[in-house]
């Protein structure tokens, strides 16, 4: 695996956040396991170029990683340590001598700098990983629960909530990669994506969507059926309503977390019958020239 996120992503080490972003949501796409079941080589290249995005989206680890400082895994780099890292102008110094370097020796400065490493307790937090989710519009809108493959191979069960945005990014606590040192494990973050529906359309909280209304109820008025995201709904359509009437539907729209939810909107379309009607015409004949 390279070393260098950038290059696993494919971006130049100056790309912006949107164009590391656009970037990852494009390969995390193709190369999702739930897209391409008994590919490994792909899912290794999933696990890689999530990691990577983990590290750049992240300022702060980029900027340390970009200074050197840590790795692609969001570990410490050793410090590159010298000989003058372990001496001073002070002649009580423990490697000082009026013998220059005669007294230097090279196991007791080993030994001093990997004791102090076995002496420290290194914990890390494991890194979290993420995943990019595609739902259908109503999976979003009413939740449903997923399957989400982890990179152990394990597949977890996800609840989606109702109401669920396109972008919005849902965390698994404790899903990620393991801890180092007893430290906890990292998450499991999924960035949701919803396909476009056929009729709704989602605005904010709210649902828009059109019905066709025959003629004969568009002038006179009736009740007609339609149906909406939480089910069909009987509606009242007032006498004379034109092309382009929108009624609200109060509460038959995206249910909230608090247990509201918002409106339903429906635009009406006068429908002409699918066959000619020649009493129809004739009826309108008349009527047009009374006018």
């Amino acid at each position: 695996m390279s070393d260098d996120p950038y290059a696993i992503l494919g971006v130049k080490s100056d790309a912006s956040p949107e164009q590391i972003r656009k970037t990852y949501r494009k390969l995390a796409r193709k190369l999702h396991p739930d897209l391409n079941p008994g590919n490994t080589e792909a899912e290794e290249q999933f696990k890689n170029v999530s990691r990577a995005y983990d590290l750049l989206n992240d300022p702060e680890k980029r900027a340390r990683f970009d200074r050197g400082e840590i790795d692609i895994s969001g570990v410490e780099r050793p410090r590159q340590r010298y000989y003058r890292d372990f001496t001073g102008p002070s002649a009580d110094h423990a490697y000082a001598s009026d013998a220059g370097f005669a007294d230097f020796d090279t196991d007791d400065i080993l030994s001093e700098i990997f004791g102090r490493r076995g002496r420290s307790n290194f914990r890390r937090r494991g890194a979290d990983v993420r995943y990019h989710l595609d739902l259908d519009f109503l999976d979003a809108v009413n939740g449903t629960t997923r399957p989400v493959t982890l990179p152990d191979g394990a597949t977890l069960d996800v609840r989606i909530p109702a109401g669920t945005r396109e972008g919005q990014t849902l965390r698994l606590r404790g899903k990620g990669e393991p801890g180092a040192g007893g430290a906890p494990p990292g998450d499991a973050l999924i960035e949701i994506g919803v396909r476009p529906h056929s009729v709704f359309r989602r605005k904010g909280d709210d649902i828009h969507f059109e019905q066709g209304v025959p003629l004969h109820e568009a002038v006179l008025g009736g009740r007609i059926t339609v149906s909406t995201p939480a089910g069909p709904v009987t509606v009242t359509i007032p006498k004379w309503s034109n092309s382009g009437t929108v009624l609200r539907l109060k509460g038959k729209g995206v249910q909230r977390s608090d247990g509201t939810a918002g409106d339903g909107y429906v635009k009406l379309l006068i429908k002409l019958p699918d066959k000619p009607d020649p009493e129809l015409e004739r009826a309108i004949a008349a009527w047009h020239r009374n006018l």
